[in-house]
Formats: C-alpha cells, structure tokens, sequence
C-alpha cells in the first residue's frame, strides 16, 4: 500500500491487517503521513518515495495486490504550489505502474477523486463522463488516472481506477474541513467558511470507501474505473450548522473568508456500477459524524501537535 500512513491508506492497512492480511505499506511520511495511524496493526514499513524507481523496484515484486494511496491531496495547497503534486500524483504513479508492470504484479487500483471531473450541476457522474478538473490537485490526480488507464490499455496491465466523494473519520489530517472545524471548536477558535457555503460535496466514512476499494481489488475488473459514492449530499454551510450543533457552538464561531480560488460548485457520483458488485455502505452520515467528533474530542494528544503553529 503506497501512503499507507495516510488518513485514508491507514485505514485500509487497518482493515487488512484486521482480517490476516500481510500487508507492506511504502510511505515518505510527508506531513500528512504519520506512523501513529498504523499502530497496533501488523505490517511490513518501507519509509520511501513513490518515485523512486530503484526502491519500488525492490519492494513492489512478490505483492499480489498493489493499491496506491500516495497523493497529495489538499486543494488549497495545490493552489499555493502545484509541483509537488504533479510530481507525486502524476510522475509518482507512472512510476508505480512502471513497477507494477515489470514486477508483473496480478492486481493495482489507482485510488483517486470525484473532483477530476470538475463541477456538475445537477445529476451524477457516470464513469465515462469526461475529464475535466479545475484545480492543479485535481489536475494532477487526472493525470495520474490517464497514466494508470494508459498502462492497463498499451500494456494489459491489470489496474482499475476507484473514485470517491470526501471522505470523514478518525485519524483524518486536521487541514481538512471536517477536522479542522471540529478541532477548532474543541480548542474555542471560529472556523473559516469559504464564500457563500453553498458548495455541495458527497460525504463518505472512511471505512466505505476502503471497503469500496477493497471489493474493487478483489472482483474488479482491469482497466475499469468504479465509483464509491458517499451517503450525504450537503452543502457547506449545512454542514457547518451539523458540526457547530455536535460541538455545542453557535453560528457566532463561524467567519466568513473569501471564497477559494475556482472553487467546484458541486460533485456528485453514480456508484451503480459498484453497487452491482455488491457494495453498500454501512455507516450513516448522523451516526458517522457523531463517531468523528467523539474521536477528535477523545484525542486532543493525536491532532493538537498537528496543529501546533497553525493560524
């Protein structure tokens, strides 16, 4: 597992680990990568850069199943600087295929995001809508999905493609909205909310999406995108409304900011195509939420480092 330390991969190392899996996670331990996300679950740690060439060519062969987790992934600093996302999410995966496709691994999915599709106004995108993302983040995470789709069609790599809507949970980075409200309210600071909060996301747990991903690697088909919707369609400032209530805060905690750069109105995904397959997500969004905030307020020692020196 590539970024197996992160929010999401950690999660999925979990998961495995759970069930008997023997699992090797890769990870550079960028900021969001954090050792203490895997502790107590057993698995092989290779501490190394996804595009390093050399090292994947020592760790990836003997694997039956490669997923790849390593991104970066927040819009905002994509925005202030985009290089380090197109070399991990765009060069970092087609080295990885690369890899993949000498160590002549049987199974890859390419973990990637509903936002390369740009913005939808109303309905859901289907797996063969066209690209057509609007932040260098999404761009990137585009670009590494057109290299992972190139390998399995030139080369019979056997690679599929899983997006998703925003994943929420425990262990989760607290730069993202989620966590970074929830632990500003704990702490007694206001939360930023973008423009007018009517953006609308597709809200999942963690723990669908992984079992998303992880029936995809299993019974998915090669060179197949599938789509891991989540359970909640809200906008931001509902949202905000849900997390001030769980918190016990009221709406004066709450300052407005500027809107974000090409800010997506709305994402929104079909996850038939999955469903087919058998998915159905297990944890609702009241029940979820509820859970995420009961965790952040349980382990200030976890996120308070994080946010150590943050404004």
């Amino acid at each position: 597992m590539t970024g197996g330390a992160g929010f999401i991969g950690s999660h999925y190392v979990r998961a495995l680990a759970a069930a008997g899996v023997t699992v090797t996670v890769l990870d550079k331990l960028t900021y969001a990568g954090n050792p203490a996300n895997l502790d107590g679950t057993r698995h092989d740690f290779v501490h190394g850069d996804i595009c390093d060439a050399r090292l994947l060519a020592d760790v990836v062969p003997g694997h039956d199943v490669v997923v790849n987790f390593a991104a970066e992934s927040h819009v905002d600093r994509s925005i202030d600087g985009a290089a380090d996302f197109v070399r991990t999410n765009v060069l970092g995966t087609q080295t990885l295929m690369q890899a993949c496709l000498d160590a002549g691994t049987p199974r890859v999915v390419q973990v990637s995001t509903d936002e390369v599709y740009g913005s939808i106004e109303s309905g859901s995108w289907a797996e063969d809508a066209p690209l057509a993302p609007r932040s260098p983040y999404s761009a990137a995470k585009a670009g590494g999905d057109l290299i992972a789709r190139a390998y399995a069609v030139t080369h019979g790599l056997p690679v599929s493609i899983t997006r998703c809507g925003n994943n929420y949970g425990p262990n989760q980075y607290p730069e993202k909205v989620i966590p970074l409200f929830v632990t500003n309210l704990l702490q007694g600071r206001k939360v930023p909310l973008y423009g007018d909060g009517g953006n609308v996301r597709d809200w999942i747990h963690v723990e669908d999406h992984c079992a998303g991903i992880r029936l995809v690697a299993e019974r998915g088909e090669p060179g197949e995108i599938y789509h891991i919707a989540g359970t909640a369609e809200l906008t931001n400032v509902e949202l905000t409304g849900r997390l001030l209530a769980a918190c016990g805060a009221d709406w004066d905690m709450v300052q407005r900011v500027p809107d974000r750069k090409g800010h997506d109105r709305r994402y929104s995904l079909d996850d038939a195509k999955l469903r087919a397959l058998g998915y159905t997500p297990r944890i609702g969004f009241e029940d979820g939420l509820a859970a995420t905030v009961r965790w952040y307020a349980e382990n200030p020692a976890w996120w308070k480092p994080l946010k150590e020196g943050t404004p």
